[in-house]
């Protein structure tokens, strides 16, 4: 999939990523079943094959694919007087597709729905509808202030979906570090009236947000703690802190019933460390819900804002695949 590679890397490391690659592929068999992997539409399917990586690839962005519609800043929400907006992005021809929710990251403080714009159309291009939605900033609005507006943009979908060629019966949420935690608590905790919710994809997200706290990275160059602070308005030993903490955390919500869930975290990550992926999906498994972890080898936090590198093509690749699986395979 990824031969190109071997101009810029010894032959060590190639091993190293040949197994990485043989074991992200078991997993994902063995975490979505071959049924529903084997059921994946023919036209889609051809475009999940490996792929070769070019030198252009890495240096510039991967291409996105089939043209996609894309359509910017539509108004779903005004909390107190706050505008908040989305972008939809669809496939060029009219037809009825899965929804996929795109939840931007930024320590819950920045960031906003353009964000990830080639992951977008990418996943656009493949035949989904993807929605990238926006929600209000610490420290101005605290939590719950977040997932508040993640829920309300959840029933503006419901509502307008059909509009943008969306189907309500099939979404999947994906987010990145904190919309990585704000999407897995929105598919966790089942409010999300009017959708259907069959999946979610969560790169290097918080899962334990008071476990987080206490034992913070080393290094730890956004010093998290006074993130969380910013975020929660408290420490998890305030008289109020731990319950905000408990209810902000995704693992506090895991059951049986969890629709399936992939886990993309980085080995060498200094903000959310790996360890959190493993806690998550230790909980997800044992409770009998469906988990897929793929941990990449020497990547950092925020490692596919290069869509184009090594980290970013191996995520992409198997997000394009879970999605596929999850959203138009049987099951």
């Amino acid at each position: 999939m990824l031969s190109a590679v071997a101009l810029a890397c010894s032959a060590s490391p190639l091993l190293r990523l040949s197994s990485t690659i043989a074991r992200f592929d078991a997993a994902m068999a063995a975490g979505l079943g071959a049924e529903a992997i084997g059921s994946v539409p023919a036209d889609i399917a051809a475009r999940l094959r490996p792929r070769v990586l070019t030198l252009r690839e890495l240096a510039r962005g991967l291409d996105s694919g089939d043209a996609t519609t894309i359509v910017r800043d539509i108004e779903f929400s005004r909390p107190a007087g706050q505008p908040l907006r989305l972008d939809i992005y669809r496939p060029a021809a009219s037809g009825r597709y899965p929804i996929v929710i795109q939840i931007y990251g930024g320590a819950w403080q920045r960031g906003a729905p353009a964000d990830n714009q080639a992951f977008a159309r990418s996943i656009a291009s493949l035949g989904f509808v993807v929605v990238a939605i926006d929600y209000r900033h610490a420290p101005q609005w605290r939590w719950p202030a977040q997932i508040e507006d993640v829920r309300t943009a959840l029933a503006w979908i419901a509502q307008h979906a059909r509009e943008y060629d969306g189907d309500t019966s099939r979404v999947a949420l994906v987010g990145r570090s904190s919309g990585g935690q704000l999407a897995t608590l929105a598919a966790y905790e089942d409010k999300t009236a009017g959708l259907t919710v069959k999946a979610v994809v969560s790169y290097y997200a918080p899962v334990d947000l008071a476990d987080g706290y206490r034992h913070p990275p080393s290094p730890d160059p956004l010093n998290v703690r006074s993130v969380l602070e910013t975020y929660l308005g408290a420490t998890p030993d305030d008289a109020a802190g731990a319950e905000r903490y408990r209810e902000a955390s995704p693992i506090t919500y895991v059951t049986r019933t969890a629709p399936p869930t992939l886990l993309i975290y980085g080995t060498r990550d200094h903000i959310v460390q790996a360890r959190y992926g493993h806690m998550l999906d230790r909980r997800l498994r044992e409770v009998g819900a469906t988990s897929i972890l793929l941990e990449i080898p020497w990547a950092e936090h925020a490692f596919d804002l290069l869509p184009g590198g090594l980290s970013g093509q191996l995520s992409l690749y198997y997000t394009q695949r879970f999605l596929a699986a999850a959203l138009y395979g049987k099951g």
